[in-house]
């Protein structure tokens, strides 16, 4: 549950206002519904305590009356005076993305929204979002550009006047590598708890529709801007309307962690283009925009050619401009124009403006020309700071070169790395004719008999003849009980690598299983069943000299810095489409229902690989996709070592059909701490098809356990008391489709040839007391997801 200590987030984690009641959530469900939370908006809320008659102060009345003529829409109203009444300097979050020079609505509306809410007492802090802006691909995800922008920016607000008393800004990225062990389990709390469906309807806060073409960082992206608001520890949520349905998502996170203090959304209006039909002003139509360091002719010719048609007033961006800046900033309106066509005339409300526009009375050209009077003025100071401050000049000056685009950098082609699989590769140095050593040759023998496939074995060869100690990742979910594929094999295999001199590195993904909702998303039950992991291989004969186990949680708290911009960089360099196909390394279809979970599950386990420097993926060909995913990446950023992905074998389960082990089906699994006669009654009800060798799991089990154990298998053959041992496995699949060797036979000498490699972990775990109450523990968990 949320609140339990198995849980991404400590309580502390999620707000410091409140102590929650300590529930147990079933991850299984996403938030409580597919649509937001329900828009009564301005309205009372049950939530809010002046339902129940609580009396506010006329000071709080005055500090709600500013507060509240921020935002065009307030969700909830009674919430935003019981705040204002409960707590003096409640917290604002504001936010923008730098991606290119600013206008008049991001700079203007701003400073009037900030100065009014400072002067209500209000804490504001402002959130530069750089990584936003990175993964939305602004400025070509330069961050260094980014950083000079948001640098721009803060020129302009100061110089126009925003009050910076009680505002901070904060810089996304400084944030969160601050404080990252805080912020990222909240956003893949966020992510586990929401479907991918319902995480694609928030598209518009980046200008996008959910029907468009995404990257995986789209999808992120809403998730961490959702986490933004708790880990700003914010109160009130002052954003354009365009941003409502994130901040809605917000809202719904409450309701799903039984978390109380939701925050209040105080949306803005958004100011549209000059042009007809533009809806909001953009970058990369100049015409459509007044920039902050617009030159009073710029300006004069941007309102003389916008669109204002006479006699109405939808639709009329320069009435809007007047409403929406020119009033707030002047508390009033002056025109100034011949007598004979009336006079000047100073309007104090937009309604005596509209009532006149509508009627006649006022005309295009003086409403105009009133209106490009005003912005000047406004504008000037700004101009003035960017002339004669030799930093701001500087900055606008590099702003001004900066192309705005946002041009989703995905991978190269759509299409996977070609695959000749097993074969010669163009990169390989081998081809140019390096010759291989002795040594090297039998080392290479050894590290390529683990994969049933190997890309590509050239650059194996390559790898193994120049680096003495090549790092190898291999990896698992800690989940439940183990079974013989994931003990024997891994333990098999990683004494081959570290007998060919490899450093093996095991990866023990425990955020990785919360994020696919192993054990119910129990962390404290996921490590439990991690260190059960670890005893088995230890007394099952793994040689640890050159192994290190790492725990995905510490290593990713403990090198975040470096590690979270590379899944964001995976993560907007793969459309929605290519990361869905990786969803069987997590034993999903593409057609599933998915949370947003199962999104940043592939960019982060492809990100593990450049985290732990790995020359060589070995893995099972379930994560053969993902793997793939990793030497796409390095084509696209002309990285050179791609890594070699070594797949082994998958065994399959015992019974007929079942394409592998399964730890919820107990009968498709020999788990590693079986008793013999828990194997024998496996093997004996075992699929074993007489003279039929495709498909059959008892001989699999002998080709890809036993042989490699032992380097042979004993029979006993029941009828005539003979013995016989195999030496290969094309000796036994001879003799078993010919009928020479019988089913009964095999599974004997299969059963005492597992038994004999179990015996010691079973001792093992009879007689460690550690050991023994891990394996109480973990066999007491249900296995769900």
């Amino acid at each position: 549950g949320f609140f339990s200590v198995s849980s991404f987030l400590k309580v502390s984690d999620i707000s410091r206002r409140e102590t929650p009641t300590p529930t147990r959530i079933n991850r299984r469900e996403t938030a409580p519904s597919l649509g937001m939370e329900a828009l009564s908006i301005n309205a009372p809320t049950q939530a809010s305590s002046l339902a129940s008659g609580l009396q506010i102060s006329e000071e709080v009345e005055k500090r709600y009356n500013v507060v509240r003529s921020v935002g065009e829409q307030c969700i909830h109203d009674d919430e935003l005076k019981d705040l204002l009444a409960k707590k003096a300097a409640p917290v604002c979050y504001d936010g923008f993305e730098p991606s290119g020079r600013m206008h008049i609505a991001q700079g203007l509306m701003k400073i009037m929204n900030v100065n009014k809410l400072t002067s209500a007492g209000c804490r504001v802090k402002i959130w530069i979002a750089d990584w936003f802006a990175y993964m939305n691909n602004k400025l070509g995800g330069d961050l260094k550009k980014i950083r000079i922008v948001g640098d721009y920016y803060k020129e302009i607000f100061q110089a126009a006047g925003m009050n910076t008393e009680n505002v901070e800004f904060l810089w996304s990225s400084d944030e969160i590598n601050a404080r990252g062990d805080e912020y990222w389990p909240l956003v893949m709390d966020i992510a586990c708890r929401n479907s991918l469906a319902k995480i694609k309807r928030c598209m518009p806060i980046m200008g996008l529709s959910e029907t468009e073409e995404l990257s995986a960082a789209h999808i992120l992206y809403v998730c961490m801007q959702c986490a933004d608001t708790f880990f700003l520890e914010a109160d009130i949520c002052q954003l354009g309307v365009d941003q409502q349905t994130v901040n809605l998502l917000a809202r719904d996170y409450c309701d799903d962690t039984k978390r109380g203090n939701k925050p209040v959304i105080l949306s803005h209006h958004m100011l549209p283009g000059l042009q007809q039909g533009q809806k909001k002003m953009s970058k990369s139509d100049p015409s459509s925009a007044i920039f902050m360091e617009d030159e009073e002719a710029e300006v004069n010719v941007k309102i003389k050619k916008a669109y204002c048609p006479p006699d109405i007033v939808e639709g009329n961006p320069c009435l809007e401009y007047v409403q929406y800046i020119i009033l707030p900033w002047f508390s009033e309106f002056t025109v100034e124009r011949d007598e004979k066509y009336g006079g000047n005339r100073t309007f104090k409300s937009f309604e005596d403006i509209a009532a006149d526009y509508e009627s006649g009375k006022l005309h295009p050209k003086d409403l105009k020309d009133a209106l490009t009077k005003a912005l000047n003025k406004i504008l000037q100071p700004v101009r003035d700071h960017f002339k004669t401050n030799s930093r701001a000049k500087n900055l606008l000056k590099q702003v001004k070169g900066y192309k705005v685009t946002r041009v989703i950098p995905t991978a190269p082609s759509t299409e996977k790395e070609a695959l000749s699989v097993n074969t010669s590769s163009a990169a390989s140095s081998l081809v140019a004719g390096l010759q291989m050593s002795e040594e090297a040759e039998v080392k290479y023998q050894i590290v390529r008999s683990i994969g049933e496939e190997c890309i590509q074995e050239d650059e194996l060869k390559n790898l193994l003849a120049k680096k003495p100690a090549p790092i190898c990742y291999d990896g698992f979910e800690p989940s439940g009980r183990m079974h013989i594929a994931q003990g024997v094999m891994k333990v098999t295999n990683v004494n081959k690598l570290t007998s060919a001199g490899c450093q093996v590195k095991i990866w023990i993904a425990d955020w990785f299983a919360q994020l696919n909702n192993k054990l119910g998303g129990d962390l404290e039950r996921i490590r439990v069943v991690g260190e059960y992991f670890k005893e088995i291989w230890q007394a099952g004969g793994m040689n640890n000299d050159k192994v290190a186990f790492l725990w995905a949680s510490d290593e990713i708290n403990g090198k975040g810095n470096k590690y979270w911009p590379l899944v964001m960089d995976i993560a907007r360099r793969n459309n929605l489409r290519r990361i869905l196909r990786c969803g069987q390394i997590m034993g999903r279809s593409e057609t599933e229902v998915l949370s947003a979970a199962q999104i940043l599950y592939p960019c982060m386990q492809c990100a593990d690989i450049f985290l732990l420097e790995a020359d060589i993926c070995q893995l099972g060909m379930d994560q053969r996709k993902v793997n793939m995913l990793a030497r796409e990446y390095c084509a696209h950023i002309k990285r050179k070592n791609k890594p070699i992905i070594l797949s082994h074998h998958m065994l399959p389960g015992l019974q007929q059909g079942q394409e592998k082990m399964s730890k919820s089906d107990p009968s498709s699994a020999i788990f590693m701490e079986d008793e013999e006669a828990d194997v024998n009654e496996k093997i004996n009800k075992a699929y074993c098809p007489p003279r039929t060798v495709e498909g059959n799991p008892c001989l699999e089990y002998v080709k890809y356990i036993v042989l490699p154990r032992f380097n042979e298998l004993k029979v006993e053959y029941e009828k005539n008391g003979s013995n016989k041992t195999f030496k290969s496995f094309e000796d036994i699949a001879a003799d078993y489709e010919s009928g020479e060797l019988q089913p009964e036979d095999l599974k004997k000498a299969l059963m005492k040839a597992l038994n004999i490699t179990l015996q010691p972990v079973r001792d093992h775990f009879k007689t460690n007391e550690r050991a023994k109450n891990l394996l109480e523990q973990v066999k007491a968990f249900r296995v769900t997801r």
